[in-house]
């Protein structure tokens, strides 16, 4: 009889255990959502990014006379940072922000597994804060599918996967709130931007804003420290275009639109018959241009570019900036009463008209020598002449950016376009200047 207990309460013991096993694996069953099938799938894609880098530490202290008259020694000091990426390749290609990796002497990037690779930078582009990494691993590494904006729903389900705060494989989920936002932080402006409520703070800079089918439609940018409850993330089809532009080139090209324009004040909106508060007055087409070849003429407003509105003219230029050569976008503009819709493809920026930028805005000819730019010609009248530069200055940098050749010297200023000034480090024999010059 005793044994005969023993093989019930075994029994019973074996009844419970399977029971209390398949009712767990049924509950869990019934708490996974899309979310977490997302996270599953996606994460092993996601890795965490640490750099260093050597900065300058300001000279403490009293300085002797020589040291007043020479200037300080500098010391140097590691900097560390860290952020997140996404692998969107299995031969190791990694998309990142450019802020994240920006002046780095070494980058190091965790994979999802634990194990640490060294990575290097494609390409890097900070207009459109966006950068492309590559590590080396023996085998295939998993990869997220880049995905598109074309189709997003304000209020959709989207998932942020970072290192917030350094704070490694965090997940965290919440709607498109908005799209096509524009801000503007740290002097600069950022455009096309995806609003979310999901949490994003630094460290997350870099990571994927995902969508419920595990889609990257987004790498996410904490660009405001003060946004709480607000997250932005660049879209992916202009993830796409800046990312082919640093894969292929290493930097994105300098484009050309041909299209000048300026603020619609209230007043002048009304003369024109365009009663919304955003859009811009095209001030002037460039002849041969991409935009005069598209239809586009001096008088219209542009209302939208590329889906989007267009808020004020700093956003048309930072936008435009966004669209590489031959990546066509539609322009709607607004001209005798209608609206219209055009297809405009910039392409690269012509040699000449990148000479005559300096000429016509500056008011300075150049020439290189000794790891610096030569003024050899002053525009009468110009902003540089008031001033009073003059042949034989020496231009070192300009947005303190070295211009020691030609190309660097027209890319600084190709840089420049849309901005209402340019800041020149200029010597003359043994003094250094820094001269702000309208643009």
């Amino acid at each position: 009889m005793k044994n005969q207990v023993s093989r019930w309460g075994l029994m019973l013991a074996v009844l419970l255990a399977f029971t209390s096993g398949t009712s767990a694996h049924a509950d869990a069953a019934r708490r996974r959502n899309e979310v977490v099938e997302v996270v599953q799938k996606v994460s092993p894609a996601v890795v965490f990014i640490g750099t260093e880098s050597e900065e300058e530490s300001p000279f403490r202290g009293r300085r002797s006379m020589m040291e007043e008259f020479f200037g300080a020694p500098q010391q140097r000091q590691q900097k560390q940072g860290l952020g997140s990426g996404v692998i969107v390749d299995p031969s190791g290609i990694i998309i990142t922000n450019e802020h994240v990796i920006g002046g780095a002497s070494a980058i190091h990037v965790v994979l999802a597994d634990g194990r640490e690779l060294e990575a290097e930078v494609i390409g890097s582009d900070a207009t459109n804060d966006l950068a492309v990494l590559k590590v080396n691993s023996k085998q295939p590494l998993p990869a997220a599918k880049l995905g598109t904006t074309s189709d997003l729903m304000i209020g959709e389900t989207v998932i942020a996967i970072g290192s917030p705060l350094g704070l490694s494989k965090t997940v965290t989920s919440g709607v498109v709130s908005a799209t096509g936002r524009t801000l503007k932080a740290d002097g600069k402006s950022y455009d096309d931007f995806i609003q979310t409520d999901a949490a994003i703070n630094p460290g997350n800079s870099g990571g994927p804003l995902l969508n419920v089918d595990g889609d990257v439609i987004g790498i996410n940018t904490a660009i405001i420290a003060s946004a709480q409850g607000i997250g932005f993330a660049i879209p992916a089809d202009k993830v796409r275009r800046i990312v082919d532009e640093l894969t292929r080139f290493g930097k994105v090209r300098p484009s050309w639109v041909g299209i000048e324009v300026q603020q619609l004040s209230p007043r002048l909106a009304r003369q024109l018959g365009w009663d919304r508060t955003y859009g811009v007055l095209v001030s002037d087409v460039e002849p041969g241009s991409p935009a005069e070849q598209a239809g586009v003429r001096r008088g219209d407003v542009l209302a939208e570019m590329g889906g989007s509105r267009i808020s004020d003219a700093e956003d048309y230029v930072s936008r435009a900036r966004g669209y590489p050569a031959r990546a066509a976008f539609p322009l709607v503009l607004f001209r005798e009463g209608g609206q219209r819709t055009l297809q405009v493809t910039p392409v690269e920026f012509p040699p000449q008209l990148v000479e005559a930028l300096g000429w016509n805005r500056l008011g300075l000819r150049v020439k290189p020598t000794r790891g610096a730019m030569v003024i050899q010609e002053v525009r009468p009248g110009s902003a540089a002449a008031k001033i009073g530069l003059d042949r034989g200055d020496l231009i070192l940098r300009v947005n303190n950016q070295p211009v020691a050749e030609p190309t660097a010297f027209q890319e600084a200023l190709l840089s420049a376009r849309g901005t209402r000034s340019v800041l020149l480090l200029v010597r003359r024999g043994r003094y250094h200047y820094n001269i702000p010059l309208p643009f």
